[in-house]
């Protein structure tokens, strides 16, 4: 089989005709999928969901998981950070809980920020930690 420069093709366009047709398959296969879950579930509601909905589900979560702006926005691929700031908006920070932990030494803060806690303060030399429920 020829190769699409020998084939006097410019390769960057094949591959573009590529990308879109893999695009556009994703697209089929994501509409069907939700066609035929709105209909098994009796639910129309699921036919307002679109392929962007679940990228703005995904920064949500994660925005609320990490309450990190600028991951969310690498995540994204945002440019500016007023784009991202969308999500922020989403999110109530009125009712987050926390689970809570103490240390007492530098051991006992090095294991609770490998399982996920994060530094508050200190009290009385003692270490607060927390991490989201």
């Amino acid at each position: 089989m020829a190769s699409p420069a020998s084939a006097g093709v410019a390769p960057f366009i094949v591959y573009h005709r590529i990308e879109v047709v893999l695009a556009r398959a994703i697209q089929d296969s994501f509409w069907r999928s939700r066609m035929k879950l709105a209909r098994t579930l009796q639910n129309p509601r699921l036919l307002q969901i679109r392929f962007h909905t679940l990228r703005h589900f995904k920064a949500t979560m994660e925005y609320h998981r990490t309450r990190n702006i600028l991951y969310v926005k690498q995540l994204l691929g945002h440019k500016r950070l007023e784009n991202t700031e969308i999500y922020t908006r989403l999110i109530e920070s009125e009712n987050d809980e926390y689970h809570s932990a103490t240390a007492k030494n530098v051991e006992e803060a090095k294991q609770l920020i490998e399982t996920g806690f994060e530094y508050v303060t200190e009290m009385e030399d003692i270490k607060l930690f927390r991490k989201r429920k």
